[in-house]
């Protein structure tokens, strides 16, 4: 190692000088920097851990957020294939799906309906 090193290593001696008071000051300003490393260190490790416990809360949200979301997936698909078997089922009993199919109506009350009976509002 040569001598003025920025080393951590602190076996490491100088040989006297005759400029003792410059190594002591030397030796302060290695004590002060190696403290401010030290609070900058803590500091960093701190911010990191903050970051983590964000992230790992942010993670465990879209979670269940996720799952919700899958949940009402389910719930639609199944509403959906209800509805299509309900569909299938007043086929064969409705005038109006076999002679004009573009143009059946749905009523809010469950009901199909030919074309002149209901409001445009509810045309598909």
């Amino acid at each position: 190692m040569a001598q003025g090193s920025d080393s951590n290593d602190t076996s490491f001696t100088r040989s006297p000088s005759p400029g003792s008071k410059q190594d002591s000051s030397d030796d302060v300003k290695k004590v002060i920097r190696r403290e401010k490393n030290r609070i900058a260190a803590q500091k960093s490790r701190m911010r990191q851990t903050q970051k983590a416990d964000s992230l790992h809360l942010e993670s465990e949200n879209l979670e269940k957020e996720n799952a919700a979301l899958r949940k009402e997936v389910q719930r639609l698909t199944e509403e959906a294939k209800h509805l299509s078997t309900v569909l299938s089922n007043h086929e064969p009993f409705c005038s109006a799906l076999s002679s004009q199919p573009s143009e059946i109506l749905y009523s809010p009350h469950g009901a199909f309906h030919q074309p002149h009976i209901t409001s445009p509002r509810f045309q598909h």
